[in-house]
């Protein structure tokens, strides 16, 4: 049986939340870990609640990492808010809270970077040059200083979670990768830090992304199986919002991102695209349930 909720305690070094993870894990216990950038919501959350409901101790990383941000990203802007993300965190009796600060992850003589191949090319990869190599090195990282036995992602960021996947199968990290449903607003917004950004009338804009993947999702159970026919319609969606530029509209294989002329259960439709100054993400795996 579980500890009752507690606010979580801060450790703010490699060295002590190693020692606690391993601690634990001589004891047999399970240890969760949830890598975020804080800023977190109630996605965030439902990884820290799936987490805790699975594993013996859990812990959560809070660290904005500066080597996934490229020139003219929102490094410096990012919501920085770790009182409020620990009093979010309290009622579900998160165990520890890792939030170092960047000279302990990025030491004045590191020059190392993660490189994975194949996944990282297309859509994100072609869009944001670099960011790829940061998120692996970062997660490389955090998996090395905590070492869990399960660590949780979201599907919102689907092209990182399959950098993760393939990145600890090649090199053998020994940690669970669990990816888990992207949470939405009850209007169908997907949840992200970044849509505090949004204006009220952007985040109306916004709901075009969650409406054109609704959308494509009825086509393809209605019947329809033409990529090009579902794109389209995902783009006159987002048209009809006026949202420009549109980075992608892309349905592609689930495991190499490969662009599909016929698509199955199986296919994923991702969106990149800018409203106002903000970036946002989205996608749905065209056979599974609507959850917008």
């Amino acid at each position: 049986m579980k500890d009752s909720p507690r606010t979580a305690e801060v450790v703010t070094t490699c060295a002590q939340i190693r020692a606690v993870v391993t601690a634990a894990q001589r004891e047999g216990k399970t240890v969760g870990l949830i890598p975020t950038m804080g800023a977190l919501h109630a996605g965030h959350l439902s990884l820290a609640s799936l987490a805790r409901s699975q594993c013996d101790v859990t812990v959560v990383t809070i660290f904005v990492n500066p080597t996934q941000f490229g020139p003219g990203d929102d490094f410096a802007e990012y919501p920085r808010t770790l009182e409020a993300d620990l009093a979010a965190l309290a009622p579900l009796g998160v165990d520890w809270v890792f939030a170092p600060p960047t000279e302990e992850m990025y030491d004045s003589r590191h020059t190392t970077s993660i490189s994975v191949g194949g996944v990282t090319e297309p859509l994100e990869g072609r869009h944001r040059p670099g960011h790829f190599s940061g998120v692996a090195t970062i997660v490389l990282k955090l998996l090395g200083a905590a070492p869990a036995d399960i660590a949780y992602f979201g599907q919102k960021d689907y092209q990182q979670s399959l950098l993760i996947r393939r990145m600890v199968a090649d090199l053998k990290v020994p940690t669970e990768i669990c990816v888990c449903p992207i949470v939405r607003e009850p209007d169908g917004l997907a949840m992200s830090s970044r849509n505090v950004y949004l204006s009220d009338a952007e985040r109306m804009q916004a709901l075009a992304l969650s409406r054109g993947l609704s959308e494509a999702h009825g086509l393809f159970a209605g019947g329809q199986t033409s990529a090009a026919a579902i794109r389209s319609r995902i783009r006159e969606v987002l048209a009809s919002a006026k949202i420009d530029p549109i980075d992608y509209v892309a349905l592609v294989d689930p495991e190499n991102l490969t662009e599909v002329d016929e698509v199955d259960e199986s296919t994923i439709a991702l969106i990149a695209v800018h409203v106002g100054k903000t970036r946002l993400i989205d996608n749905h795996v065209l056979g599974e349930r609507w959850a917008g």
